[in-house]
């Protein structure tokens, strides 16, 4: 490992209880993953979480709750850092308007990247492809149950 790589991602939660995915292609790589991406320096997490929630999904939000932080180890899938990832319950300031797909890897043209809801009551692990994206769906899925 030569750095650490700091991550922060925004679980965002409409009111038909729907979360929202990212579909995204990068590096040579294809996967799904919460809205979000890395800490630039000298940067602070909510500044940097709605920085990437303006550039991905034209959207402002609003950081409502801390919800996870890896506490386990994690390679990234692209280089060789260790990743830390943070994990904010917001919440959109005005409805978004992006253009939602039903299925997997729908991109339009020349796009890299797609949105989806997925519901909270069907959400599984193989929905999302990071294993630290995977241990919050399972967060997710036991905080659905109680």
């Amino acid at each position: 490992m030569s750095y650490f790589n700091v991550r922060v991602y925004g679980l965002l939660i409409n009111d038909e209880q729907q979360v929202l995915i990212s579909d995204e292609q990068s590096g040579g790589k294809i996967f799904s993953k919460f809205p979000g991406g890395g800490l630039e320096l000298g940067e602070g997490l909510i500044d940097a979480l709605k920085r990437e929630f303006m550039e991905e999904c034209n959207a402002e939000i609003e950081v409502l709750e801390h919800f996870y932080t890896t506490d386990f180890y994690e390679k990234s899938s692209f280089n060789d850092s260790q990743i830390l990832s943070i994990y904010y319950i917001v919440k959109a300031v005005h409805p978004l308007q992006l253009n939602f797909k039903s299925k997997v890897f729908d991109f339009d043209g020349d796009s890299l990247q797609s949105f989806r809801w997925m519901d909270l009551a069907t959400l599984k692990m193989e929905d999302v492809t990071f294993k630290t994206d995977q241990t919050v769906v399972e967060l997710l899925t036991i905080k659905q149950t109680t």
